[in-house]
């Protein structure tokens, strides 16, 4: 009979063996570093250009959708699900009606990365679908 606790050490080993490595990858580190490092003024501008209908505020990037009616406003809002948990960036969402409000940010950083911008890109285009 195997030992629980030679079980769980070697789960721990395993498990900790798996974070050195991600942790001396170059590509991993650096994803994660882009993903959730604070942009400057000039980087979020320069992403503005390209989210038409898209406006700061409070370091959250904005945007209202308006829709014909509440049941064409929760479909959007349904089809956000799949790509927010994929990403783990979850956004801010207001309901009335036939609008829906989305704010992003990355709490953890304090303000906009790189996670706002990408999954921002994602909603409009969710937004032009049926």
């Amino acid at each position: 009979m195997s030992n629980p606790l030679s079980k769980t050490m070697q789960l721990g080993f395993i498990t900790a063996s798996l974070i050195l490595v991600l942790a001396n990858s170059t590509d991993a580190t650096e994803v994660l570093e882009t993903q959730t490092h604070l942009l400057s003024q000039t980087q979020v501008s320069k992403h503005m250009e390209n989210l038409p209908g898209w406006t700061i505020e409070n370091q959250q990037l904005c945007r209202t959708y308006q829709f014909k009616d509440f049941v064409e406003a929760i479909n959007f809002v349904n089809r956000l699900v799949e790509p927010a948990e994929t990403a783990g960036h979850h956004p801010d969402i207001a309901i009335s009606y036939n609008k829906v409000s989305i704010s992003l940010t990355t709490h953890d950083a304090g303000g906009l990365t790189q996670k706002d911008f990408d999954l921002a890109k994602i909603i409009s285009q969710l937004s032009t679908q049926p």
